[in-house]
């Protein structure tokens, strides 16, 4: 058992808090005592935006701000880690962290492969999943390739929609998730109307592959529609891993 939880938290804010409750839900305990150490270090002024460095906005790969967080954890005493940050698992950043913690002694989670085993496992009947992502995720095509291996087809909004609608409902510095703080009403209508568009592809369930996007879309389904929260996922995982006795079952 690795008994204490690191969270890379500042990836962004809302989301490193959204990762630590749904640990808290996720954990079988009566009282404070029995829930788990988490520790979670949130310095997001340190991390360049995943998205940015990906369609080449910022030089600089985010990946080693990541590897500093999650080294500092390791030296906290945290032995598993989690990063609830869909598009820092793209493998242009994704391979250069875990290449940065080689000698790191800590077991880090995928959330993306957390998700595919996920939905392998527990819904056996879907098919075709629906994506709605930032565009550095979109792009990267992080969970097409993951959840190609295990059988499924993934489907994605048509390219105006990902950019007109779907990224500016996270980043819009007027009405995006991020930037707000909050969960504005056009980021969420935008973020339906994202839903509405794969469903019309024959989305079976729809995986929320941005933490920002379950803030939003609070729902377990929409229309017969599921909705997979990775967040939910890396955080069950994350308890799994510290103390499999403590994880809740399903669902």
């Amino acid at each position: 058992m690795k008994n204490v939880i690191g969270v890379v938290a500042g990836v962004g804010p809302l989301a490193g808090l959204d990762l630590q409750q749904k640990i808290v839900s996720q954990t079988i305990a009566g009282r404070d005592q029995d829930h788990l150490t988490v520790l979670s270090v949130s310095r997001p002024s340190t991390i360049p935006d995943r998205t940015e460095y990906l369609l080449g906005q910022v030089a600089k790969n985010p990946a080693f701000a990541l590897a500093a967080q999650v080294k500092l954890l390791a030296q906290m005493g945290a032995q598993v880690v989690g990063i609830p940050c869909n598009t820092a698992h793209a493998p242009a950043i994704w391979d250069v962290l875990t290449t940065e913690l080689a000698d790191c002694p800590v077991q880090l989670l995928h959330m993306i492969a957390e998700t595919g085993r996920f939905l392998h496992a527990h819904f056996p009947a879907v098919q075709r999943v629906g994506i709605l992502s930032t565009t550095g995720t979109y792009r990267a095509e992080v969970y097409p390739q993951v959840l190609a291996r295990l059988g499924f087809t993934a489907v994605t909004p048509p390219a105006t929609m990902q950019e007109t609608l779907i990224h500016p409902a996270i980043y819009h510095p007027e009405h995006g998730i991020k930037s707000c703080g909050r969960v504005t009403d056009r980021a969420r209508q935008d973020l339906l109307t994202g839903v509405t568009a794969l469903q019309a592809q024959g989305a079976q369930a729809i995986v929320l592959g941005c933490t920002e996007i379950p803030l939003a879309l609070t729902e377990k389904q929409i229309g017969g529609t599921l909705l997979i929260d990775p967040t939910l996922i890396l955080a069950r995982a994350l308890v799994r891993e510290a103390n499999g006795r403590k994880l809740r079952p399903w669902p």
